[in-house]
């Protein structure tokens, strides 16, 4: 709804009203010129602005206030009721007072930033309110479509039979970016959903254009069950608020549309270009030290498991702990899990080959980093040195058995340190200063636990390079296997150094 003006001078009462010329079009007395200027401006990339007035007689105003008060106290049905009495005594037969067009600036650095974002392997939609001619243009400008793609525009369509003859048509064109505006959208969406959402999942690029908020939320939630994909939604406006919160991620770009966008989002941003960092390298720095550090803690905490389990076969299952209280809290706090969280500042590459090779980001997509796979491997080595520890230390130890505490548990915390250690790609001071204080904490800590350690016994030679094999069974014969995976089959981040 517009405002109602009364000039105090002469008493005259007018109502105002702006809006898009889709809108404005049906309530205007003459529209045949409002049609085609509103159509040349939006193929120059311009933002129309149509605004209208209407002149009310006093009679015709206490009539509209009169039904408009009696709306606005309605308890059922009131946002209906205001809009009848609203479109009843103003939308309509209004007088065309002008046309504008805005030109919609693109921020800097957006052709650079998509075209990274398509070599990462992102597939891109755009969701617009704009009209097709508008939205053509902009993704046109902004390189969202590529130099040598064409453009195939599906409008205007209100028949199930000429969208599926759409459909057909775009199956045999497979490398075109696809305009659809938002009537057209409507009808796939009701008759043809799971088929249009296959052919334009194949497409490089999608505009959709004149969508509300609603269908911009509908699409984002099918895209995720289409794809069975992650799904990023970025947004400047109110409107795109909806689409934010059903997408995975949301991103809220804070400028002149206002600030809704950002509150309502996971990250916010201040230029559309920052998104290439986001994802291209916190992105990917996020994924793969949480892989990573997931993984050790549950290596973490089976490697010990297993020891025990080991521990209580050689004494035919009888229930006898391994390991007390002191030393049990001390492995999960002060002697490991300094080293173990420091993992979260690794990083394999730099951030410049990051943003000089978006291609890196498309191996994430594949999961490799966190998966069965990596999990059962993981799975072996726990068992593997667990079972390499106390085997070693009975066989190594066999006359000294009494101190199979001091010499399980001294192997284990040094195996420890030495797998941190071996899955560090770029070293920070951090991880250096929790690696050696962790170690001087377990050396300090055994002249005070007495009950657990003979340190007459652990300060001998025999102990300390019969402890030496049993580290380099465990420890040092993985990282041989991995030295010789990685001359092989090197990762692909590894070729660009």
């Amino acid at each position: 709804m517009g405002i109602i003006v009364r000039e105090k001078a002469t008493g005259e009462i007018t109502f105002y009203q702006k809006g898009a010329d889709t809108v404005m079009t049906k309530r205007i007395q003459y529209n045949d010129w409002l049609e085609e200027e509103c159509g040349n401006m939006a193929r120059e990339g311009l933002r129309t602005l149509v605004i209208a007035k209407k002149r009310l007689s006093e009679q015709t105003y206490l009539r509209f206030d009169s039904r408009y008060r009696e709306a606005s106290t309605s308890l059922v049905g009131r946002q209906t009721k205001l809009d009848q009495v609203v479109g009843e005594f103003l939308e309509h037969d209004l007088e065309l007072l002008g046309l504008t067009g805005v030109e919609d600036k693109l921020q800097e650095d957006v052709k650079n930033t998509l075209e990274l974002l398509r070599n990462a392997g992102l597939k891109i939609w755009m969701l617009t309110g704009d009209k097709v001619e508008t939205a053509t243009c902009i993704a046109v400008s902004s390189k969202l479509v590529s130099r040598n793609q064409s453009i195939h525009t599906v409008a205007k369509l209100t028949s199930p039979v000429q969208l599926q003859d759409e459909l057909e048509t775009l199956q045999m064109i497979p490398d075109c970016c696809l305009v659809i505006d938002g009537q057209s959208l409507q009808v796939a969406l009701a008759h043809w959903r799971d088929e249009f959402m296959q052919v334009a999942m194949g497409l490089p690029a999608v505009v959709c254009c004149r969508c509300s908020p609603t269908q911009k939320a509908d699409i984002t939630k099918l895209i995720k069950k289409t794809s069975g994909k992650r799904t990023c939604a970025i947004g400047d406006g109110g409107n795109d608020v909806s689409m934010i919160l059903a997408a995975d991620v949301g991103v809220g770009i804070e400028g002149k549309e206002g600030k809704q966008a950002s509150l309502a989002a996971d990250f916010s941003i201040t230029q559309f270009s920052h998104i290439t960092r986001l994802l291209l390298w916190h992105g990917r720095n996020s994924y793969k030290r949480s892989a990573k550090l997931s993984q050790f803690v549950i290596h973490r905490g089976l490697i010990i498991s297993v020891m025990q389990a080991v521990f209580s076969a050689m004494f035919y299952y009888a229930p006898i702990a391994l390991y007390q209280g002191a030393l049990m809290v001390g492995y999960t706090t002060v002697y490991t899990m300094a080293p173990v969280f420091s993992l979260v500042l690794d990083q394999d590459i730099s951030d410049d080959t990051a943003m000089l090779y978006p291609e890196l980001y498309k191996e994430l997509t594949k999961g490799r980093a966190l998966s069965y796979k990596t999990f059962f491997w993981w799975l072996l080595i726990s068992v593997y040195q667990a079972g390499a520890i106390m085997m070693l230390a009975i066989w190594l130890f066999d006359t000294e058995f009494l101190h199979i505490v001091s010499i399980s548990f001294t192997a284990l915390i040094f195996n420890e340190l030495l797998m941190v250690a071996f899955e560090i790609k770029t070293w920070h001071p951090y991880m250096i200063y929790s690696e050696v204080g962790s170690l001087l904490i377990y050396l300090l800590s055994i002249y005070f636990l007495k009950s657990d350690f003979d340190l007459a016994f652990m300060l001998t030679w025999a102990f300390v390079w019969k402890l030496g094999i049993i580290i380099l069974v465990s420890s040092f014969s993985l990282y041989v296997v991995k030295l010789i995976k990685r001359v092989y089959a090197p990762p692909s981040y590894t070729k660009l150094a």
